[in-house]
């Protein structure tokens, strides 16, 4: 077993046990993929003020999320086909979440289902709702994440139109995987990902096959996915899910002072500032540049949460020190469960946790609360005026 020491460790052990088509998805952006290559680039543009002669004694990373205790203000993000990349991949995720003391979330596009990942773990989670077209499907959704017993539901609001992302179009991304002369080469390198597929069920999508009235089969699904991210999701019918929903809402997506402002105004319990990891609008700002004039017009108002490009225990404590309550973590975590399943997850955790608590001592502070600022040195034109 070689040694793990950072996230990319994972990720290049990620890259020779997944098939390419999956690795890819993970590890792909939209269009030129500029915006994905800044989001994790950008980060390394602020600088960490060290500090000297300081009690770095009894150091704490514990937080709260949504009003829940967490181990590190850290949540696992949604990620579609997370059962691609491992055999019941999101079950292995949820477990790892639950044992470490983050928050877990589930994709709408999920292999496994909310019931599956609910019976397996037994315990809460976050559940991720992409709206489509089928108001019956949407409404169906939400009453069976409700009766999951989901703490949140996290509206994603930058999915109204798939991006285009060339590596899964060239790859003829399916799951399961389409048997192709090229796809079946791969796959034959691929023995352990092979076997671990063969012993689980769960090979499509767990949320839609059975759920959806036109999309009963493999036959029918890859046309009904296609159709059905709903191009119409405005405020006001944010507003109805909010309603229909009844419990703790995050909106995702947000990447704008204007929109933020909006998703405040309708009383969500926390927004994430996110460009979709890169992989929606190919030329947007980065997360992490966004996120102070978000904080600046909504911190007062809203828990601020941010994803995209997280790489690092560092960038997460970045994040915070530009006033992000918390985050989430996408690729992070399944570069983790595509290399080592529940036990990656589990060590990609463990890195972050790592690599947060002794910068953040470093830096002089012993308490994730009192993070800000104040350990940064920013660029001037880090935020800069964009006219």
């Amino acid at each position: 077993m070689p040694v793990i020491t950072t996230i990319d460790d994972l990720k290049q052990m990620h890259r020779r046990r997944a098939p390419k088509m999956f690795f890819d998805y993970c590890e792909s952006g939209s269009w030129t993929e500029q915006t994905f290559r800044e989001n994790t680039s950008d980060f390394d543009k602020l600088r960490l003020r060290q500090r000297i002669a300081v009690d770095m004694s009894d150091r704490t990373l514990r937080s709260t999320m949504i009003g829940q205790d967490v181990t590190m203000p850290v949540a696992l993000a949604p990620v579609g086909m997370t059962g691609m990349q491992c055999a019941d991949g999101e079950i292995k995720a949820a477990r790892a979440a639950r044992d470490f003391g983050v928050p877990y979330t589930l994709s709408t596009m999920s292999i496994c289902s909310i019931e599956d990942v609910a019976r397996a773990t037994k315990a809460p989670f976050w559940f991720q709702l992409y709206v489509m077209r089928d108001a019956e499907f949407v409404d169906n959704i939400i009453r069976r994440a409700k009766h999951a017993g989901c703490d949140a539901l996290v509206l994603t609001l930058d999915l109204q139109l798939l991006g285009q992302r060339h590596k899964d179009l060239r790859n003829g991304l399916s799951a399961p995987p389409k048997l192709t002369p090229r796809t079946v080469l791969n796959l034959a390198t691929k023995w352990r990902w092979g076997l671990e597929m063969l012993q689980t069920k769960n090979r499509s999508f767990g949320n839609i096959v059975g759920h959806a009235r036109s999309a009963s089969d493999m036959s029918s699904l890859s046309s009904w996915t296609a159709e059905q991210f709903e191009p119409k999701l405005d405020w006001d019918m944010v507003a109805r899910l909010k309603e229909k929903w009844g419990g703790r809402l995050i909106l995702k997506g947000i990447l704008d002072p204007e929109d933020a402002v909006r998703a405040a105004d309708l009383g969500c319990d926390a927004i994430v500032v996110s460009n979709h990891g890169g992989r929606q609008l190919d030329g947007a700002l980065s997360a992490i540049r966004m996120l102070p004039a978000i904080v600046a017009a909504v911190g007062d108002r809203v828990e601020v949460l941010m994803d995209s490009g997280i790489r690092s225990g560092q960038d997460i404590l970045k994040a915070r020190a530009l006033g992000a309550h918390g985050v989430m973590i996408g690729r992070a975590y399944i570069y983790g469960l595509g290399a080592m399943g529940q036990a990656g997850v589990t060590k990609a955790l463990q890195i972050l946790y790592k690599e947060m608590d002794l910068t953040m001592a470093l830096c002089g502070k012993r308490d994730v609360a009192d993070v800000d600022r104040d350990i940064l040195l920013i660029p001037k034109d880090f935020s800069g005026d964009w006219q």
